[in-house]
């Protein structure tokens, strides 16, 4: 049974201060897709950077090159965004979304960098982009019963950037 809440709880917060992995997804606030063929609505794993809460109801997370841009492109547009974070721990199952809006800013103009740049993967050496600021408007926690038990290995690296699945 789904359970909804006006901001982060306790348990949440838990949960999203110790996953290493994270899901973001954003939506083109017309349903439009992007200039260069990308799909109204983007979604995109998150690891090696951790998802920092800044009050029960702010979070924000370093955003790294490397891929397209259609979280700034659907936030500077006024789209939404629902943050997912995962339990993949045998015997506690869960699943925590956060639904709201986000900024993007310039890392030079985030009074937070310094601490978002101390807890980045050294290993991933993408450069940073930007930060993503979302402001969270509810939250809802579920069971997870269909989420796998795995285990965290490590971080990827750049070496670990595949092409296999991109087409010649």
């Amino acid at each position: 049974m789904v359970r909804t809440h006006v901001s982060i709880t306790d348990e949440q917060a838990a949960l999203i201060e110790n996953s290493p992995l994270f899901f973001v997804a954003s939506a083109d606030p017309e349903l439009q897709s992007g200039p260069d063929g990308t799909g109204p609505v983007n979604i995109s794993p998150r690891g090696g950077v951790p998802l920092h809460i800044l009050d029960r109801n702010r979070v924000v997370f370093l955003d790294y090159s490397g891929s397209g841009n259609e979280t700034a492109r659907h936030s500077s547009a006024g789209g939404p965004m629902t943050i997912m974070v995962c339990s993949f721990e045998e015997g506690n199952a869960a699943i925590v979304r956060l639904y709201g809006n986000a900024r993007v800013m310039p890392l030079e103009n985030s009074p937070i960098a310094d601490l978002l740049l101390r807890n980045a993967t050294a290993d991933l050496k993408l450069p940073t982009r930007q930060i993503v600021e979302v402001d969270v408007e509810k939250t809802t926690t579920a069971c997870g019963f269909g989420v796998p038990v795995m285990s965290f290995v490590r971080d990827r690296m750049l070496a670990d950037r595949g092409l296999k699945y991109k087409g010649s």
